[in-house]
């Protein structure tokens, strides 16, 4: 059973029987819902950090449901239900493709919007979890020193230890030290595991090169 403290349900329709009708079918599930009648109010709402989806009805008073979607795109923003009367293949197209989990037509089934929401809900708890861990692996990159900063990029470029620390003008066993101190910091299990921690924070690799004297 869901809490209803731990997910939110944003309704956008200028509809007032419709949001009414959603509020209390969401609520009869045990699912807690917000509900707005322009896409104006819900952009100037305070939103909840938990995860969530949004309902979202195509013509509005104010702008287009998929302009709203447009307009949101840039920022982190809850998974899409599109709900409409006037469905159309170009506008059910248009939103799928910039990543609406469903678009319904009015009269939906109660069946397929509560599937539609557990798939929104699913899909926003995965990206909220690669966001969370995203900042974490972020503030373990802050950790490291300014030379460690160094470091990395040359060893996850595949260099040798030795040419690596041929291109810092150290010695082999300092940065061997450096190494092992990335390796701790960034919780990193394997040398694979740093190649990808690299990846996910878009580390420039050093294109490795023969160290001088190798």
């Amino acid at each position: 059973m869901t809490s209803m403290g731990d997910h939110i349900i944003f309704i956008v329709d200028d509809d007032e029987p419709m949001r009414e009708a959603l509020t209390e079918l969401l609520a009869s599930y045990g699912m807690r819902s917000e509900a707005f009648g322009s896409a104006g109010d819900y952009i100037n709402a305070e939103k909840p950090e938990i995860p969530a989806c949004l309902i979202l009805d195509v013509e509005l008073p104010d702008i287009n449901g998929l302009e709203l979607q447009r307009q949101i795109a840039i920022g982190d923003h809850p998974p899409i239900i599109f709900i409409t009367g006037h469905g159309d293949i170009p506008s059910s197209v248009q939103a799928i493709k910039h990543g609406a989990v469903d678009f319904l037509t009015k009269p939906f089934s109660h069946a397929d919007l509560l599937a539609a929401i557990d798939a929104a809900m699913a899909l926003d708890r995965d990206r909220r979890s690669e966001r969370a861990e995203l900042a974490a692996l972020k503030r373990r990159y802050l950790d490291l020193t300014p030379r460690e900063r160094e470091v990395l990029p040359l060893v996850v470029s595949g260099l040798l230890n030795k040419q690596a620390a041929a291109q810092l003008d150290i010695s082999e066993v300092t940065l061997q030290i450096h190494r092992r101190n990335v390796m701790k910091k960034m919780a990193a299990a394997s040398f694979a595991d740093l190649v990808r921690i690299a990846e996910r924070l878009e580390i420039p690799i050093t294109h490795s090169r023969r160290a001088r004297g190798s």
